[in-house]
């Protein structure tokens, strides 16, 4: 008598129809994103956040929760913002600060890096050096402003020395962690096809380790920010001129508080624009290589 199972068959056009769904998948472009769902979807949660803020802080003001000297209303302080670029001053504040803190991210990448690496590679490495670089993630960056201040004076040296302290170690612990996630699999599979040395952290480990290099790079520039900052509060000289830090330090001693928050409101938005508009698209980009993120 003749066999009437046909489960192969079945199994087989299922598993074809399966790839042929994946492959449409993986085919099929990318809808564009509408200008409207952009607006609503990315635009308006931080307009309304910021309008909130805004008016709960004139409440406060409204309300006499505190003397003028120690709340300010917003208004006060957006004079004081428009007095500083009618001087021609605000610009030199952002970018005081802004230059010295980005000169310092790039050294301290270069050095983070590699660093990193050998920490990552080198088992005698990690076990001599990988608890000290702990150590100094945890230690807070303004630690760091008094000697470098006796170590090198009061100029430029001594604010990326700081920084450098700051933001290396976090740099260094993100790709440490990022290539201890790296599934063994993929670095015997770049052996296999001659991947080895210099080529297999160029072409395997590195790609391999991007997301959590990339989140050690994020970290690494908030621990370059805040240690500037308070670099900057704390050493002050005509020679080093006028940064976010030092303003902030000038609003404490002329007791002007609309000085103050304009300047943590400075920092802040500075802070802010860096994460747009350069980590947040790369750890897009990093995603969607990996198939993560369709649309975002």
């Amino acid at each position: 008598m003749a066999s009437t199972d046909t489960t192969p068959a079945r199994d087989g056009n299922d598993l074809a129809g399966l790839e042929a769904g994946l492959d449409a998948l993986d085919t099929a472009p990318a809808a564009r994103t509408p200008l409207r769902t952009t607006l609503t979807g990315k635009v308006l949660p931080p307009t309304v956040a910021v309008v909130l803020v805004l008016a709960v802080w004139q409440v406060l003001v409204w309300a006499d929760v505190a003397p003028d000297y120690k709340l300010p209303a917003p208004a006060d302080v957006w004079d004081e913002l428009r007095a500083a670029w009618l001087q021609g001053t605000l610009h030199e504040y952002v970018w005081t600060s802004v230059s010295r803190g980005l000169l310092g991210f790039l050294l301290a990448l270069a050095i983070g890096t590699p660093l990193g690496l050998l920490v990552a590679r080198v088992p005698f490495v990690r076990a001599a050096i990988g608890p000290i670089l702990s150590g100094l993630q945890s230690l807070p960056s303004v630690a760091w402003v008094p000697p470098a201040v006796i170590w090198l004076g009061l100029n430029d040296s001594m604010m990326y020395a700081v920084i450098l302290l700051g933001a290396v170690p976090s740099i260094a612990n993100g790709l440490v962690a990022g290539v201890d996630q790296i599934p063994p699999l993929y670095l015997r599979a770049g052996r296999t096809l001659g991947a080895t040395g210099l080529k297999g952290t160029w072409h395997i480990v590195l790609p391999a380790a991007l997301p959590g290099y990339v989140a050690g790079l994020k970290q690494g520039w908030a621990f370059a920010w805040r240690s500037l900052m308070a670099a900057e509060i704390i050493a002050s000289s005509p020679d080093l001129g006028v940064g976010l830090g030092q303003l902030l330090e000038n609003g404490r001693n002329n007791s002007s508080m609309s000085m103050v928050f304009l300047a943590i409101l400075l920092i802040l938005v500075v802070g802010i624009a860096i994460d747009l508009l350069v980590f947040s698209p790369l750890e897009r980009w990093v995603l969607r290589g990996r198939g993560l993120l369709v649309s975002r």
